[in-house]
């Protein structure tokens, strides 16, 4: 039996997510710009889904603008912000944000475009101090995402929110990892940008939003038969949206508290039985609800979860190490750990699905595999010396 613990990459879909999604595959499959009686079937479909999705964030359905994903969602809030008013060419960001909204900085700065890169403490917070001396006259956004996806960290949005708006400054936050999963009030916030998406919430993939609040000025930059309110041309993904309408429905304050729960005993669990164990992350309230992150001295992440996947559980590096490098993540490095300590990292993100006898099975599987590794490690170094490794490269190709 799997036991799946990487939901902060993909979860699975509800079943009955799937239930509701499957009539517009072959039944209900009108093109929702189609004036027929199909067309407005799927049009009534979508309308129906954004008022769900727009409820859930205090926003109005005319404020959500269905996309592909957090990536597009990202992509959209970020260029399209700096593109709608090209005298002010200063973007605020941080140092521990998802890729797609880091690499869309970098293409930003190519472009003409200066951005800072707040620092973060060992929690992986941001200074407020340091958010109110880097606006300037010039700056146009503040990116900040909400729920880390590595650490989990969950940001002060209302606090930040207030200091963009006493500055006048739009205020984006990536939230797919925190969507559902604690409260997000976009007018209580301050929010002028919210991305969203599905499959990290038990919903398909393919699908996510972008909420825009209302008098904010956006480029854009799909154009096409003027879908989604004119600002995200594209025949819209009816199933998708469907789904994740219904995924957004289904999530209630109880699998919240599961989740908690489950999260705690895990690092409880961690902590008690396995030595020079650190945490990465906050604890309680300021966390994410389903995040752990361990960071286990000796080892390295990918052989732990090498390890653990061979017993059947499914995990994260914690290093974010590709099959052609070492790079340890951005994140933890950020945080403050060597590249040792973020080699050394693992995620475990729990799902709405998971049971606590699933976690009592990895808590008995994960101290043997540590200790299994730590007892091997130096013998790895041994060998990795003897045929002349540096950069680690060699002692990868011998796991």
């Amino acid at each position: 039996m799997k036991i799946y613990l990487d939901n902060a990459a993909t979860t699975p879909v509800d079943k009955k997510v799937l239930r509701v999604m499957q009539p517009y595959f072959s039944e209900k499959y009108g093109n929702a710009s189609s004036l027929h009686e199909m067309g407005r079937e799927a049009k009534q479909a979508i309308e129906d889904s954004r008022k769900i999705i727009a409820k859930s964030i205090n926003a109005s359905p005319e404020e959500i603008i269905f996309t592909s994903g957090g990536t597009e969602s990202n992509n959209l809030a970020i260029k399209g912000i700096a593109f709608s008013n090209k005298e002010k060419k200063h973007i605020i960001t941080t140092k521990i944000e998802h890729d797609c909204v880091l690499n869309s900085c970098k293409w930003l700065e190519k472009q003409g475009w200066k951005v800072t890169y707040l620092d973060v403490d060992s929690d992986g917070f941001i200074s407020l101090d340091q958010l109110k001396k880097e606006i300037k006259k010039n700056t146009i956004l503040v990116s900040i995402i909400h729920g880390n996806n590595e650490i989990g960290t969950v940001q002060d949005l209302e606090s930040i929110g207030k200091i963009c708006k006493e500055r006048g400054v739009y205020f984006h936050t990536d939230a797919c990892q925190s969507y559902t999963k604690t409260m997000l009030d976009v007018k209580k916030k301050n929010l002028d940008l919210v991305t969203l998406n599905a499959h990290k919430i038990h919903g398909p993939k393919g699908v996510g939003a972008l909420y825009i609040r209302k008098g904010t000025g956006i480029e854009i930059w799909q154009h096409g038969g003027g879908h989604e309110f004119g600002l995200r041309s594209g025949t819209e993904n009816t199933p998708g949206i469907v789904g994740f309408a219904e995924a957004v429905r289904l999530i209630k304050k109880k699998d919240v508290e599961k989740m908690k729960r489950l999260r705690d005993k895990l690092i409880r669990g961690i902590e008690e039985k396995i030595p020079d164990a650190r945490l990465n992350g906050p604890r309680g309230d300021k966390r994410l609800c389903n995040n752990v992150n361990f960071s286990f001295a000796g080892v390295e992440g990918e052989s732990v979860g090498m390890l653990l996947d061979v017993k059947g559980i499914c995990s994260s590096t914690g290093s974010a190490c590709s099959s052609k490098s070492l790079k340890p993540s951005h994140v933890l490095k950020a945080i403050g750990l060597s590249d040792e300590e973020a080699h050394g990292s693992l995620r475990l993100s729990l799902g709405k699905q998971n049971t606590e006898q699933e976690i009592n099975k990895v808590l008995e599987a994960l101290p043997g595999i540590i200790k299994k590794l730590r007892r091997i490690s130096p013998f790895d170094k041994i060998v990795n010396k003897i045929i002349g490794g540096k950069d680690g490269k060699e002692k990868k190709e011998i796991h």
